[in-house]
Formats: structure tokens, C-alpha cells, sequence
């Protein structure tokens, strides 16, 4: 992709910045603090949902001042869809045991509550010694399971979003903003 086409990603007249780029550092950085504080003498395993907790997940661990460890799990409940089954199903599984650990769950988005709960039940069941939960952006209006939250970056509406990870057809991941997408005629194809 030349430079000029990546630059007009950037000034998409589609896209409408919802939380600007020194906002969101600003709020990780926060976290990161807390989740220092919290986790203080012990060795948080984080666990990132791909692909879009990816960069929500490189500029956090910056900001946690102890030894972490990390892993990564990819998960689906649409199939060829876009709209959710309510069905999810393990793409990329992890690479290490959770048993004994103290499992952070790094999410880009939680919405409707089904992923994240699915994820929860799952690593419960694998003997975690802790569990809790990161997301970056919260859509309580779409809730229909509720899932504990212990660290949440940003209350949103109902909007289709992308940027900072978040993507609609693999794009707009790069943005280094979350921005509303506009003119999207289908429901939002992420969030279970």
C-alpha cells in the first residue's frame, strides 16, 4: 500500500473519531497503573483475544510495571455470517496451561456479553487460580450476558466502531484512533 492510499485511511470521510488517540493513551496508561497496583507481588498471565485486542494489548503492557506473561486464544461465532450464531467456537487455542495462574483477559470490545462469557466458563474450568477481565471499549446498550468487568477503558453507544485494532472487513485496524463508522448497512460482525 503506498502512502498516499494509507493516508487517505486516515481521512476516510466515513469515519468519525469517537475517542482520539491521546485519549485512549491516556486511559490505557491508567490502566496500566491500576493493573500494576492490583496485581502487585504476583505475575499477571494476560490473555489476548485476537485479532482486534492485539494493539489495545501492545500499548497497555507498557504501562504495567511487573513481570507478565502473555498468550493468546482467537475465537469465532460467526462462520461466513455477519451476524453472530451466539455459538462461539475456539479458532486458536492457547499455548500454555492456566492452571494456578492469574489470568488477565485482554478484549478489544465487549458487546453482547456471549464471547467474553463463553471465554470465562472456558478458563474457569481450566483451574485458574484468578480471573478478571480488560476491555477497552464497553457497549452496555447491547448486553445480553453480563460479564464482570474489572478494568474498563471507555463507555461507548451503540455505534459501529473501528480503529486502534478494530476492523470492519480487515480494515481500519491501523487507525490510531477509535472512530464510529458510517454508511455500515450490516450489524456489527466482531462482537458476539
Amino acid at each position: 500500500m503506498s502512502l498516499p492510499e494509507r493516508a487517505s485511511e486516515f481521512q476516510n470521510p466515513d469515519i468519525e473519531v469517537l475517542i482520539d488517540e491521546a485519549t485512549l493513551k491516556r486511559r490505557i496508561a491508567e490502566l496500566g497503573a491500576e493493573i500494576t497496583r492490583d496485581y502487585a507481588g504476583k505475575t499477571p498471565h494476560l490473555v489476548c483475544v485476537l485479532k482486534g485486542a492485539v494493539v489495545f494489548l501492545a500499548e497497555l503492557i507498557r504501562h504495567i510495571d511487573l513481570p507478565i506473561t502473555l498468550d493468546f486464544i482467537a475465537v469465532s461465532s460467526y462462520g461466513d455470517a455477519t451476524k453472530t450464531s451466539g455459538e462461539v467456537r475456539i479458532v486458536k487455542d492457547l499455548d500454555e496451561s492456566l492452571a494456578g495462574r492469574d489470568v488477565l483477559v485482554v478484549e478489544d470490545i465487549l458487546d453482547t456479553g456471549l464471547t467474553l462469557n463463553y471465554l470465562r466458563n472456558n478458563f474457569l474450568s481450566r483451574g485458574v487460580k484468578s480471573l478478571r477481565i480488560v476491555t477497552l471499549l464497553n457497549k452496555p446498550s447491547r448486553r445480553l450476558v453480563e460479564v464482570p468487568i474489572a478494568y474498563k477503558g471507555f463507555d461507548i453507544p451503540d455505534a459501529f466502531v473501528v480503529g486502534f485494532g478494530l476492523d470492519y472487513a480487515q480494515r481500519y485496524r491501523n487507525l490510531p484512533f477509535v472512530a464510529v463508522l458510517k454508511n455500515v448497512s450490516v450489524e456489527d460482525p466482531r462482537s458476539p
